[in-house]
């Protein structure tokens, strides 16, 4: 083909072996990173073009520069100059579009219908040679960086991460404020004379730059086409041979670290996050030595620093990892979630941590243990399962800038390299001396006299102890904990089914009890197996009391099984359990080899109905604040959970939930499992690498351990009918609406974040006479009531009353079904 001298570089790619993908993956002349993927049975094309640039090269006077870029080239290019051309081209092709900007990327991507791919590349290109960015287009989108600011400011997870950045090296680029707002990007510019779209134009033009740039492209066509494709397009992009920054300053420095932090979130969580710099690991991928650190301190099963937390009452959950950090730093913490109990005990949780670390120091690194994570991550790559194309392109795309062009498929989860010196060097670095700690409770809004800037974060900040230090520094491994034993349920047979055809699910068995579905994967050819087993029960969802039972029953149950089925999980073996409006819900997702195992210890101990009272009191206390915590959840949630309240026929509200919960004991739950676990109905689904008679085994052995321990009382055919949706007349329409009955709170306390400087610059912005942005509103008051815009919704205002009115719609007929 001519335009292959445009290709500078060539690369094999290492791919899983039952990838039937290919793959093509070349550098361009003007050095833009390029990976083509063709894919003929894929319906969905998709390209995602990643910039390594983010938020850390905002200049310092204007913060939210770099993604406020990303908004920008959504809005018109020379070629196309409709500002929304893009997004209709791919709405009118089955397609859907994002991006994001982090600290160090800018990620674009798209899909759409097969077919129509070379449309929406062409379109897509245009954001990288030649943007607009209208006067016009970037007033008005600054209006909506400014609105998800805005949507952002009541989020835990936003304002732990601000306050975060604002706590390190003022001086640091990790310090700077990256979703911007309208004071930054529109006031206080035009305070200083700074011209805001010169500087959009001059950011795009220095950092958008091929040789900083990697695409990836997935579609139906064969390689060369796509290649050609691509060339004609992107070929075209400038390089300006911008060098990326590497941060070789750390934004944690002695004056960050042994601090003591306090913050107040907006929802009811407790959480305690201990954090220690360390260098960039990204680059030691081949041997990823803090995957085996974090394997070790993160481990879930007996002998583990969670599993003595639990013991002791102090915790439901533990993360330990790698936390993001950028090219030249990094970070690792281990975030704890904490009970009642464990907030009055976080020094004592923060020396066992220690005591694990000691514990992983005197063990030595263990060969056998790297070598079971190597091998999981190899059988993992072995059987992966294709992503969603737009997942795939995003992704891929922002690892072609961290990995050698030949490891982008296979660096997450391939490990060539036992390296203990660097595991040993991780290991340095969790140390008293170099840890700071963050501790989130509603439990510290009297001692929070601290404002984050940005978001209003309370919070409260003071050095640790230095004789805690000392203690810390000299702790030996606690008797309680141990190194995971080896991992049983690591599968050793990929074996593949042979036999049936069959195209739909075939209903192996039907009984009163119960009812068995098969169909054996005859697409994807992978040696796993997912088995859905639906117990119905007419009492699990009678009532708020009962739905609540059942809730906390599922809760315990997966609660008491989670040092048992943590080695499972990691061995590619899942188990969900949970309650629905019909019952519970037990699946089952993962290699079918030792699937049995697995199923019959949670049967097992699912009929096994002796639970610790004391677990109860802290899951239930879990229970009360997760529906409590909804309030402060996002509008959208919160319109999507009253639709569904209005139109579903029985839904029990949060509030009636939470007003049962006074009856929602232990001794309660005591009474009601026996009856619910002996007014069950089962219906199952077994789909994937499994037989006729192996699914027609395990449903037995099933049935057996449930009639073992309860005696069956069979349910009515009534009693299994699906509840249905409330029905709308021809051309009826319904508001309902939902008042925040604590904004009186909400502005005082955000009152309190307020500085006289910004009641002043907001008088002179908005208020003054003469002030640039002022707008005058007159009301005139009428003797009468007048709608302001006629219309023909009605308003619920009693949703019970509202249901009382309406008709169900007919539940659809089974495809089986004989009617």
């Amino acid at each position: 083909m001519s335009s292959l001298p445009t290709i500078r570089e060539s690369y094999e790619i290492i791919k899983s072996e039952r990838d039937q993908r290919l793959y093509r993956c070349f550098k361009l002349t003007n050095e833009l990173k390029v990976l083509l993927t063709s894919d003929p049975t894929t319906d969905k094309a998709a390209a995602a073009l990643d910039v390594h640039v983010g938020t850390m090269l905002d200049p310092a006077d204007l913060p939210g520069l770099a993604h406020f870029c990303e908004h920008m080239l959504f809005l018109g290019t020379d070629k196309y100059q409709e500002e929304n051309e893009y997004s209709k081209f791919l709405s009118a092709h089955g397609g859907s579009s994002n991006a994001f900007t982090s600290s160090e990327n800018t990620n674009f991507y798209f899909d759409v219908a097969a077919e129509h791919l070379s449309g929406a590349l062409d379109r897509f290109a245009q954001f990288f040679l030649c943007p607009l960015f209208t006067s016009s287009a970037t007033d008005r989108e600054m209006n909506a960086v400014h609105s998800e600011h805005e949507k952002n400011l009541n989020a835990d997870a936003w304002r732990l991460h601000q306050l975060e950045r604002a706590l390190s090296k003022p001086d640091h680029d990790f310090n700077k404020f990256g979703t911007g707002n309208r004071l930054t990007l529109e006031l206080q510019p035009k305070e200083k004379g700074i011209n805001v779209r010169e500087k959009l134009l001059e950011f795009h033009d220095r950092y958008y730059s091929a040789n900083i740039m990697a695409l990836v492209v997935i579609g139906k066509e064969s390689l060369d086409e796509l290649q050609e494709m691509v060339i004609d397009l992107f070929g075209k992009v400038a390089n300006t041979n911008v060098k990326v920054p590497e941060w070789l300053d750390h934004p944690f420095g002695p004056e960050q670290l042994q601090k003591r932090i306090f913050v107040v979130p907006k929802k009811d969580i407790r959480q305690l996050t201990l954090v220690w710099p360390t260098p960039d690991l990204l680059p030691l991928y081949k041997g990823n030595p803090v995957h085996y650190m974090a394997h070790l301190l993160g481990h879930e099963g007996p002998g583990s620093l969670l599993s003595e937390l639990k013991t002791r009452g102090w915790s439901n959950a533990l993360v330990a990892g790698p936390k993001g950090g950028a090219k030249g730093f990094g970070f690792f913490s281990v975030s704890v979630d904490l009970t009642p109990e464990g907030l009055d005990h976080v020094d004592d949780i923060v020396k066992l941590v220690y005591e694990c670390i000691e514990l992983l120091r005197k063990e030595g690194i263990q060969r056998w243990i790297f070598d079971e994570c190597r091998d999981l991550g190899a059988m993992q790559f072995r059987f992966k399962e294709k992503e969603r194309p737009s997942s795939f392109v995003s992704s891929v795309a922002s690892s072609m800038h961290d990995y050698e062009p030949e490891h982008v498929l296979c660096a997450n989860y391939i490990i060539t390299e036992f390296r203990p010196d660097w595991i040993e060097n991780i290991l340095k670095c969790l140390v008293p001396a170099m840890m700071r700690m963050t501790i989130v409770a509603k439990h510290f809004e009297p001692i929070a006299t601290l404002r984050e800037h940005w978001y209003g974060t309370e919070y409260q900040i003071e050095d640790i102890d230095p004789v805690l230090i000392a203690e810390w520094s000299t702790v030996d491994a606690h008797h309680s904990l141990s190194l995971p034993p080896p991992n049983e349920f690591i599968p050793t047979d990929f074996s593949l089914i042979e036999g049936a055809e069959a195209e739909e699910p075939q209903l192996l068995k039907e009984t009163p009890f119960s009812k068995l579905w098969h169909a054996p994967d005859r697409q994807f050819l992978l040696p796993k197996v997912f088995m859905s087993m639906h117990f119905r029960s007419s009492m699990a969802y009678f009532d708020p009391l009962s739905a609540n039972l059942t809730s906390l029953f599922t809760d315990l149950l997966r609660d008491a099984l989670n040092e048992f089925a943590y080695a499972a999980e990691l061995a590619g073996l899942e188990y969900s359990f949970k309650n629905t409006s019909y019952g519970l819900l037990l699946t089952f997702r993962g290699y079918h080899h030792k699937l049995d195992k697995l199923m019959m210890r949670i049967m097992e101990r699912m009929v096994d109905d002796k639970f610790d009272a004391k677990r109860f009191e802290i899951l239930k206390e879990n229970y009360k604040r997760m529906l409590e915590n909804f309030s402060a959840e996002q509008p959208y949630q919160h319109a999507i959970y009253y639709t569904n309240v209005i139109t579903t026929e029985v839904m029990w509200s949060k509030h009636q939930l939470l007003d049962a919960l006074p009856l929602t004991t232990f001794e309660a739950l005591t009474r009601f499992l026996p009856e619910m676990l002996s007014r069950l109905h089962l219906e199952t689904l077994a789909y994937g690498n499994i037989d006729a008679k192996n699914a027609l085994r395990m449903v037995e052995q099933v049935e057996s351990i449930i009639q073992s321990k309860y005696s069956q009382h069979l349910l009515q055919p009534s009693q299994l009918v699906n509840f249905r949706q409330f029905a709308l007349g021809e051309g009826e329409s319904f508001t309902y609406q939902h008042y925040n009955f604590s904004r009186d709170q909400v502005e005082a306390d955000h009152l309190q974040t307020i500085s006289k400087e910004q009641v002043i610059q907001f008088y002179n912005t908005f208020v003054r006479s003469d002030a640039p942005e002022r707008k005058k509103l007159v009301v005139y008051i009428s003797p009468k009531i007048q709608p302001l815009e006629p219309t023909k919704a009605k308003v619920v205002t009693a949703i019970d009353e509202w249901k009382k009115t309406h008709s169900l719609y007919p539940l659809p007929v089974p495809c089986n079904s004989k009617l």
